[in-house]
C-alpha cells in the first residue's frame, strides 16, 4: 500500500502543470473515482483544509489521504510521491531554462498550457460547486464570499473563516428549526 500511495501521487505530481489547483481535477478523478480512497465529499473537505493550512494544497491533500490510508508513514509516502516529480523536473530544467526562457516557442507553449490549466481548474470549480451549493444557505455563503473576494481585498484566510462561521451558524439554525 505504501508503494501504491507513492506511485499514485508520483503520477499525479508528474502529470500536473500549473500548481495545486491544476491538480484538483486529477486528484478527484484518481483518488475519488478510480482508487476510491476517499469520497468526493471527503476530498472537498481535504481541499478546504489544505487551503487553510500552510503549504501547497496538493501536498496537504496528498498527506491527508496518505495518513488516512496508512497513518504517518502513509502520509509521508504520499507526500514524497507528490513532490518528487517537481523536484526532479525543476532540477533538470534549472540547468537549461535560462538559455530557453525567451524563446518564442517556449513562451507560446507555456501560454497554451496556462489556458489548459485554467479550463481544468474551472472544471473542478463547477464539480465542487454542484456538490457544495445545495440550498439557500450555501447559495448565500457562495454569493457573499464571491462578492467579498471580487470587490474587496479580503484575504483567503478571512474568506474561509467567514464561510466556516456562516456554515456553522446556518447548520445550528437548521437544527434548531428542525427540533421545534
Amino acid at each position: 500500500m505504501l508503494w501504491n500511495l507513492f506511485i499514485t501521487f508520483f503520477k499525479i505530481g508528474a502529470m500536473t502543470f500549473g500548481g495545486g489547483y491544476a491538480m484538483l481535477p486529477i486528484l478527484q478523478r484518481e483518488i475519488a473515482e478510480n482508487k476510491k480512497w476517499s469520497s468526493d465529499r471527503e476530498l472537498m473537505d481535504y481541499f478546504a483544509i489544505g487551503q487553510c493550512t500552510p503549504g501547497m494544497i496538493a501536498v496537504n491533500v496528498a498527506t491527508f489521504i496518505g495518513y488516512k490510508k496508512q497513518g504517518f508513514i502513509g502520509g509521508l509516502s504520499a507526500t514524497l510521491g507528490i513532490i518528487a516529480p517537481s523536484i526532479l523536473i525543476i532540477t533538470l530544467l534549472s540547468f537549461g531554462l535560462s538559455q530557453w526562457e525567451t524563446h518564442p516557442l517556449l513562451i507560446h507553449a507555456l501560454g497554451g498550457v496556462r489556458i489548459c490549466v485554467t479550463v481544468l481548474v474551472l472544471d473542478v470549480i463547477i464539480k465542487l460547486g454542484k456538490q457544495s451549493i445545495t440550498d439557500g444557505a450555501t447559495i448565500f455563503i457562495f454569493l457573499l464570499i464571491l462578492a467579498l473576494t471580487l470587490f474587496t481585498s479580503l484575504s483567503p484566510v478571512s474568506a474561509v473563516l467567514i464561510a466556516g462561521a456562516l456554515g456553522y451558524f446556518f447548520t445550528i439554525q437548521k437544527k434548531g428549526a428542525s427540533s421545534l
